[in-house]
């Protein structure tokens, strides 16, 4: 069912020094390549109308000095000395701080949440006792209290994941096309039009288009590339400081960030939305934490990255400082200070810089709608996993032909680093906003720090955020409009898709089935109980579900063995295989009724196979055999008298149940651990199913009659029983529910799939219950 071996594996507690600095290399074409190729369209976006460059350098010496302010604040000081340490159990990301949030204030999105996922593993590793008293407590008490606060949280969050999504579709734009604008300086005069187009669409055809092998096919490839680009673009900067203005580095100062706002006033300030595209990517750094650790990902910017980059800005400010009269239909370029003799491979480098810079912002959104989409805020689309040893590298098809179609139209549509520049930069801001206001109520309700703490974090990264972002926005109908706009379309859909998600469960849950009608039914539960196990896909995790009711009522005949199924996200990265499942059983036992919920963390793998079935057969067989020996092993739920045991895979528990199937000729051949013994079926079926058990301790004959009924009904074939719901808003709803549900929400449900373990069901096997939800 998942990729259990290997996702552990990336979390190294004890890293040697060979380790981290081969991490932090690789991290260097993951993570780096959009943050390294903005020395491409800074200045060029920064003094494209706004403001001019002038014989006295106050223009460009200011600007070098906010870009090199602005990289120490935000991605320096921010990120790699305090937001990398806000990871949710090794990952990072929007959705990591809200996780976090969700788990520490109990303002979680997911509906199905229990008492016993916080007993996980990876649940409390990254907490602190929390105090008894004080504003920490009274703000998460204000939070769990009232649902207006949780909503305004949960908006923020998902307003941070469609912009990173939004600039999923502007940086591969604005990367590659920039990288492309080098051939105006290449070619003869005029003819570069032509050209740059045509070449940036079908490099970036070509980028999406590779998606699908996945990163790890050439992703060897992107670290050599990204450091060569590095070392090319810093040793430029080195030869124009020394060439041209050796007192360049007097810049740095702040004195002339004030001189520069002096003379330019409004134009200054408009032109910091240019000024804020240096620190694109910085939030991939965050985002893409659970691939590397914060050792490698640190050394790797404060070792290479940054130094790198000021020395390039630094050595394209020394060339403009000595060069005024610069062709007025280019403008300011960053090939413009490429030596005339190496400017062809210069390019042919930026634009495999490019490429990469874009695959990790792809990467990272395929990434994040797959959070999303765990936590019940983005419909299910198809996950194809493209390694089976690399965790997190994944490929949404319609996501990607979604982003190549909105890259394509950005690109054809603007056609100028301009606009782009504009747009990316604001939805490269608000995330960064996003980011600081979530950071700040981790500091007080995980860290359990003061909330002076927090106001000064809040108010002083937040001012400096504020001041790009009101730069950005002030140039709304100059191309920011773009990322506003994708935002919005995805905001809408995901908060429809949640909003109807979560009236769905409780529909459900108030139109759940007692325990007391089960009873009433006595044990053949008032009908024909035929061979097999019958599977019914549900989301609640306490209760009979309604559709079980509606079922028995028109067919009134069901398997001897009933297992109400319930795959569920909970609030963490990853659950341990050995914590996978927890089973309980509803009714007496003679029933044969079981309940089984399989939880899975938001970044968790899910491997479509017959290994599912197997994990839960063998799951509900070590229940079984357990539940005399350690009453005290199960989790109580007090609310319909279910006690649930934690039961791992069958992968990872060695020392429970295991189960063969093979043909019933071959079964004497099969041989297992002397320790172990065989309960065999003494009907040959089509397949034979044999249970391997511990020899000690000695069951006794209920519980193996138990086995044996199970191991019958498990050769009798599985046959899955899922929802087929039509959900409606109920009378009397408001005109906006009723457009929200009847329209939208019903729109989705019935484009996007199904839960992804049913997808290799057989549908000789499969029975769908219709049924009309009223909510």
């Amino acid at each position: 069912m998942d990729l259990e071996t290997g996702i552990y594996g990336n979390r190294i507690e004890k890293e040697s020094w060979k380790t981290v600095l081969t991490l932090a290399y690789q991290s260097l074409g993951v993570v780096y390549g959009d943050l390294s190729t903005s020395p491409l369209y800074v200045y060029k976006s920064t003094f494209a109308e706004d403001i001019h460059h002038s014989e006295t350098n106050e223009e460009i010496y200011g600007v070098l000095s906010f870009v090199f302010w602005t990289l120490t604040l935000v991605p320096l000081l921010k990120y790699v000395f305090i937001v990398l340490r806000a990871n949710d159990n090794g990952e990072g990301g929007t959705f990591a701080l809200y996780s976090l949030l969700c788990r520490h204030a109990r303002v979680g999105s997911l509906p199905n949440c229990q008492v016993a996922d916080e007993d996980l593993s990876e649940y409390k590793k990254d907490g602190i006792a929390p105090r008894g008293r004080g504003i920490g407590s009274s703000l998460k008490s204000t939070l769990e209290k009232h649902r207006v606060l949780q909503k305004v949280l949960l908006v923020l969050a998902l307003i941070g994941t469609c912009m990173v999504i939004g600039d999923g579709v502007l940086t591969p734009a604005i990367s590659v096309f920039s990288a492309v604008s080098g051939l105006e300086l290449s070619m003869s005069k005029g003819h570069h039009k032509y050209v740059e187009l045509p070449v940036a669409c079908i490099i970036l055809v070509f980028l999406f288009a590779l998606q699908h092998y996945g990163t790890h096919r050439v992703g060897f490839l992107f670290a050599p590339i990204v450091v060569t680009w590095l070392f090319c673009i810093s040793a430029i900067g080195v030869y124009n400081i020394f060439h041209w203005n050796p007192h360049v580095y007097q810049a740095l100062s702040p004195y002339y960030m004030y001189k520069f706002l002096k003379k330019t006033q409004r134009g200054g300030w408009m032109s910091l939305g240019g000024i804020l595209l240096c620190i694109t990517g910085s939030e991939a750094m965050f985002a893409d934490l659970g691939h590397f650790s914060q050792l490698s990902i640190k050394i790797a910017f404060t070792s290479v990255v940054y130094p790198s980059l000021i020395l390039a800005y630094m050595g394209q400010a020394a060339y403009l400082s000595m060069h005024h009269n610069i062709e007025s239909d280019y403008r300011i370029g960053f090939y413009v200070s490429v030596p005339e003799r190496i400017r062809w491979p210069v390019l042919a480098i930026a634009i495999l810089a490019a490429v990469v810079g874009s695959q990790a912002i792809i990467t990272g959104t395929f990434s994040i709608i797959k959070q999303c989409s765990a936590l019940g805020c983005f419909p299910r689309v198809k996950i194809v996993h493209t390694s089976s040893k690399i965790h997190g590298q994944i490929y949404i098809p319609e996501i990607n032909w979604i982003l190549m179609l909105l890259c394509l139209a950005v690109t054809i549509g603007f056609r100028d680093t301009k606009r782009m520049g504009n747009a990316s930069g604001l939805a490269v801001i608000t995330v960064m906003l996003v980011t600081t206001c979530l950071m700040s109520l981790v500091i007080v309700l995980v860290w359990n720090r003061s909330i002076l703490l927090a106001v000064c974090f809040i108010f002083f990264f937040g001012t400096v955020e504020a001041l790009y972002f009101s730069a950005s926005l002030i140039k709304f109908l100059e191309g920011a409009w773009v990322p506003i706009a994708l935002a919005f379309i995805f905001l809408v859909v995901m908060y429809v898709w949640h909003y109807g998600t979560l009236k769905k469960y409780e529909f459900d849950v108030q139109n759940k089935v007692s325990i007391n009608w089960i009873l009433g039914l006595g044990p053949g539960l008032g009908i024909v109980r035929v061979r097999g196990i019958g599977l019914v896909h549900t989301e609640l995790v306490a209760g009979i579900p309604a559709i079980f009711s509606h079922f028995v009522t028109n067919l009134p005949a069901f398997h001897e063995v009933l297992v109400f199924l319930c795959v569920k996200s909970v609030p963490v990265p990853h659950v341990r295989p050995e914590e996978r499942f927890l089973v309980g059983r509803i009714g007496p036992r003679e029933y044969r009724l079981y309940r089984c919920i399989a939880r899975y963390g938001y970044r968790d793998v899910h491997k479509d196979d017959v290994e599912f079935e197997k994990d839960l057969v063998c799951s509900i067989a070590e229940f079984i055999r357990s539940e005399k020996l350690d009453h005290n092993e199960g989790v109580n739920l007090e609310k319909d008298d279910e006690k649930m045991t934690v039961v791992g895979t069958s992968s990872v528990n060695f020392e429970g149940i295991q189960m063969c199937e093979d043909d019933g000729d071959n079964a004497d051949d099969i041989t297992g651990p002397s320790e172990l013994r065989e309960i065999q079926s003494p009907v040959v079926q089509r397949k034979r199913v044999r249970f391997l058990l511990p020899e000690s301790p000695k069951m006794d004959d209920s519980t193996q009659e138990e086995l044996q009924d199970l191991m019958d009904a498990r050769e009798a074939g599985m046959a899955f029983i899922l929802g087929h719901s039509y959900v409606r808003a109920k009378r009397g709803s408001s005109l906006i529910k009723k457009l929200v549900i009847n329209f939208g929400y019903d729109f989705l449900r019935r484009n996007c799939r199904g839960p992804s373990y049913t997808h290799n069901i057989p549908h000789a096997s499969t029975l769908e219950v219709g049924m009309i939800y009223h909510v």
